[in-house]
């Protein structure tokens, strides 16, 4: 099967990570859910990038299982700030490289400090964006860890 060679994909390549690509209709306002179900897999191993600003206009992602919010009060006393919230499409974009809704943490245009949901690292396998909308990556979340420089946090809360 043949699968775009994103940003995303030449940083797992470069990082020699093994993944299995998983292309898939995107439908806008999908999100985790429409790809667990498309993939038949549970929503908790859908790993969403999600791009946040401080009040202070710092941008960073925070990595959280598609079943799960983060909770911005959370996020804002764990990184000491005032404020957090979600970055706009168009911001994300310009940061990321990436459109809104194929936002990968790998082969980003900027380098933003990156979190990650504490408990992503006690699942098997992950499903995450492969840098294109439709498009997830299946590795191992230790993989994360391996090639990206995180923080891990517990700022999820129940959707």
């Amino acid at each position: 099967m043949s699968y775009p060679i994103t940003l995303a994909i030449r940083f797992l390549r470069q990082k020699k990570v093994d993944f299995k690509p998983h292309l898939f209709e995107y439908v806008e306002k999908g999100g985790t859910t429409h790809s667990a179900e498309v993939l038949g897999v549970n929503e908790h191993a859908v790993v969403k990038t999600l791009v946040f600003e401080t009040n202070e206009k710092k941008p960073l992602i925070v990595l959280q299982h598609g079943d799960r919010e983060v909770s911005e009060k959370n996020l804002a006393r764990h990184l000491k700030v005032k404020s957090v919230s979600s970055a706009s499409a168009e911001k994300a974009t310009k940061l990321t490289g990436y459109i809104f809704g194929g936002t990968s943490p790998f082969g980003t245009k900027k380098n933003l400090p990156i979190y990650a949901e504490k408990t992503i690292f006690d699942l098997e396998k992950i499903y995450i964006n492969g840098g294109k909308r439709g498009f997830l990556v299946e590795i191992e979340p230790k993989v994360l860890k391996d090639t990206l420089k995180l923080e891990e946090v517990e700022v999820g809360i129940n959707t």
